[in-house]
């Protein structure tokens, strides 16, 4: 008898999903200095997925890093593999979606169909895949690999691979450009038909491509709210001339405070006056250089930004403040966003307790709050 799978929390009933995103490296998305910095020690993390579930919050998504940015704090250094993340999260949460990201390159895609349909067990179908095709030159050189130029074409090749496999429709051969395999099969299959979720992190013309077909959402980037809206649409004309839908996330760093102010100065204490600038000059470089998943006016304008999440948009400022962006957010056409933190254990309880109710009075989510 096959096994009823709930509904995957990517596709539950809220009009505005929210993720917690970075939790398992250290620093998370910042790049400063401050001895409050998240240190990701597991029992923390856990503690923080424990914390998001009960929230409601829909899921958890990691970083996938195998060399820190240097400087001071060398940022990210400390970080966990995140196919055996996500399993080890599963025993200990009940409803959140637990992602993996898998750089392309690294990751043989015979194996990640095997251990993405092992984390939907174990979890009961709340697996998800954030599909990376690789930037960093520091990691390729860490497993003895050449950066490619079509690192997207391999990516939809590992994509094939996976798929077919998860389909299991018994043995395959696949003779492509970057993977000849021969009587390729896995089991068992996951519980989530076809596959998992997936998403795919980008923001190229060519990161969009790959996500109209291969994604269900794609995680991406803005300088400001209102020009998103511009990459929803073009994402909703690419994946429709692939007879697929594609649903659009952004990504927020978050300081939430009671007052402005006091969000505003604390802001600039850790992403300004105590950011690691060694660390932010060689991450802004490379991003810039290789990755392609930024406006390049965000690099221009913007290094607080990356200081102080990655690149991402800043949500700074009161509850209202930040619940009233992310209606913005909603009303541009995102279907979510992910929030990180400067330490998330001390700074998500704020978080939940005062900005949640305010999207649920918005009409965002919906009225009850998990215990």
């Amino acid at each position: 008898m096959s096994e009823t799978v709930p509904i995957h929390p990517m596709r539950g009933p809220n009009r505005f999903k929210l993720g917690v995103f970075s939790a398992n490296a250290d620093g998370g998305l910042t790049l400063t200095r401050v001895p409050e910095r998240w240190q990701a020690q597991w029992r923390d993390v856990v503690a923080v997925a424990q914390m998001a579930d009960r929230a409601g919050i829909e899921f958890f998504l990691p970083i996938a890093r195998w060399k820190g940015f240097g400087g001071e704090m060398n940022s990210r250094e400390w970080s966990y593999e995140t196919f055996t993340y996500a399993a080890a999260l599963a025993g200990v949460t009940e409803r959140i979606a637990l992602f993996s990201t898998v750089h392309v390159p690294m990751v043989h895609p015979v194996f990640a169909a095997k251990a993405m349909a092992t984390i939907d067990h174990a979890s009961h179908g709340r697996a998800g895949l954030n599909i990376v095709c690789g930037w960093n030159p520091d990691e390729f050189e860490l497993f003895g690999l050449e950066m490619i130029e079509e690192r997207y074409a391999q990516g939809l090749e590992w994509f094939e691979i996976m798929r077919r496999i998860h389909a299991d429709a018994g043995p395959f051969d696949f003779d492509g450009r970057f993977y000849q395999l021969k009587n390729v099969s896995g089991r068992p299959a996951p519980l989530q038909r076809p596959r998992p979720v997936m998403l795919n992190a980008a923001f190229s013309p060519p990161g969009r491509a790959f996500a109209a077909a291969a994604a269900d959402y794609l995680f991406t980037t803005f300088t400001e709210i209102d020009a998103g809206r511009a990459v929803i649409d073009d994402m909703t004309t690419r994946a429709a001339a692939t007879g697929r839908e594609v649903g659009v996330y952004t990504t927020c760093h978050v300081v939430c405070r009671p007052s402005q102010d006091e969000a505003e100065a604390y802001y600039e204490h850790y992403a300004v006056a105590e950011q690691d600038s060694v660390s932010v000059d060689k991450y802004m470089k490379a991003k810039q250089t290789f990755s392609g998943s930024h406006d390049a006016d965000a690099y221009r304008l913007h290094r607080k930004r990356f200081a102080g999440g990655a690149g991402t948009y800043p949500l700074v400022g009161t509850p209202q403040h930040i619940a009233a962006e992310m209606v913005r957010m909603a009303e541009a056409g995102f279907a979510g966003t992910t929030v990180s933190f400067v330490n998330f254990k001390d700074e998500l309880p704020f978080f939940i307790e005062t900005v949640l109710p305010l999207l649920r009075d918005a009409g965002l989510r919906d009225a009850g709050l998990r215990n």
